[in-house]
C-alpha cells in the first residue's frame, strides 16, 4: 500500500504570536492567515513481508517498523520551501506525517481540523514553544481566522473572486536566504510576557485585534488598509522583541518602501520570509525585480483552497 500526502505553508497576514498557549489559554488569540501552493509532501510504503522489493526500500527514506518481520515502513518527505523560512514548514511536515500513519483518507474540515489538533498536541508533548495557527492553516487549507482558547475556531474569510486575484498580484513573498531561530525569540518574548512587562504584552493585545480587522479589510476588497496592517503587525513585533528584526530585513524595507503600501516578516519574525503588498500589481512585479537582482529568491503565491490532501494506493 502506498500513501501519499500533501500539505501547504502559509503567510500570515496578522495575529502572529497570539495563537501561543502562554497568551491564548488567557486572554484568547486569533490569527487571519492564508495557506498557499507551497507544500511539504510525504509518502509512505506500507509492505507485507514477500512485498518488501528484492533492492530494498529507497535511499532517501527514513525507516520504522521491522523490515524482517511480517511488515516493513518506507517513509520520505520533501518540501518546496526553505527551512526557517516563517512559513510554518515545520508544523505542515507534522499534519503529513500524522496524515500518512494514520493510513485512512482525511474526510473533511473537521477531520482536517482534528489531525492539526493532534499535531499541536506532539508539539506541546515534545516541549516545542510555538503557537497553533500553522498547523490549522496546512491542513485545512484558504484564507481564515482561527480564534484560539480552550478550543480552536475556525471562520473563513469570504472574499470576493476578483478580490482574491487581485490581492495575489500585489503580494510578493521574498526569502531572505537566512533561517529564523523562532525558538530564540519565543523565549525571550514570553520571558517578558510572563513577568509581566507592560510593553509586551501590549503589543500582543495589538496584534491580536488586527486579526479581525485584517479579515474585515480581506472582505471588503480594502487592499491597501491590510497592507497598512502587514506594517502594525511588523511595529508590534518590533515592540516585542528587536530582534524579530535586523539589518538585513531594514534594508529590504528600505529597498521596497517606494513600491509597497506596507509588509511584515513572516511567522515569528527575525529571518526567513517576508511578505510585502505593492502599490500595484505594477509596482509588485517592480520588486520582484528588485529583490531578484540582489540576489534573493521570490517564492511564488497562489493561495491553496484544498488543505490537506491524501492518496491511498493498493500494494
Amino acid at each position: 500500500m502506498i500513501i501519499k500526502s500533501r500539505a501547504p505553508v502559509r503567510v500570515d497576514f496578522a495575529g502572529a504570536w497570539t495563537d501561543v498557549p502562554y497568551f491564548s489559554d488567557a486572554f484568547g488569540g486569533a490569527t487571519c492567515n492564508a495557506a498557499i501552493k507551497q507544500y511539504v509532501r510525504g509518502e509512505l510504503d506500507a509492505y507485507e513481508e514477500n512485498q518488501i522489493p528484492a533492492e530494498g526500500l529507497k535511499p532517501e527514506a527514513k525507516h520504522g517498523g521491522n523490515l524482517t518481520g511480517k511488515t516493513g515502513l518506507s517513509v520520505h518527505y520533501e518540501s518546496e520551501i526553505p527551512a526557517g523560512s516563517g512559513l510554518g514548514t515545520s508544523a505542515t511536515l507534522n499534519v503529513v506525517w500524522l496524515s500518512l500513519v494514520r493510513r485512512t483518507p482525511v474526510t473533511g474540515v473537521e477531520d482536517k481540523m482534528k489531525i492539526a489538533a493532534l499535531a499541536c498536541d506532539i508539539e506541546k508533548v515534545l516541549g516545542i514553544i510555538g503557537g497553533k495557527q500553522d498547523q490549522y492553516a496546512s491542513a485545512v487549507g484558504g484564507i481564515n481566522l482561527f480564534e484560539f482558547g480552550e478550543e480552536v475556531k475556525r471562520v473563513p474569510v469570504e472574499m470576493k473572486p476578483e478580490d482574491i486575484e487581485e490581492l495575489q498580484r500585489r503580494l510578493v513573498l521574498c526569502y531572505t536566504g537566512k533561517p529564523r531561530l523562532s525558538s530564540n525569540i519565543h523565549k525571550n518574548v514570553w520571558g517578558r510576557f510572563r513577568a509581566g512587562d507592560e510593553q509586551t504584552t501590549q503589543a500582543l493585545f495589538t496584534l491580536r485585534d488586527s486579526a479581525y480587522q485584517a479579515k474585515a479589510c480581506l472582505e471588503d476588497g480594502a487592499i491597501e488598509e491590510l497592507g497598512k496592517l502587514l506594517t502594525v503587525q511588523f511595529e508590534a513585533m518590533k515592540a516585542l522583541d528587536s530582534s524579530t528584526s535586523n539589518a538585513q530585513i531594514g534594508e529590504l524595507f528600505e529597498l521596497a518602501e517606494p513600491m509597497i503600501i506596507g509588509g511584515k516578516p513572516c511567522g515569528a519574525g527575525g529571518g526567513g520570509c517576508l511578505l510585502f503588498l505593492g502599490r500595484s500589481a505594477e509596482e509588485a512585479r517592480r520588486l520582484r525585480e528588485k529583490i531578484g537582482e540582489i540576489g534573493l529568491t521570490v517564492l511564488d503565491l497562489e493561495f491553496d483552497f484544498e488543505g490537506l490532501c491524501l492518496e491511498v494506493e493498493a500494494g
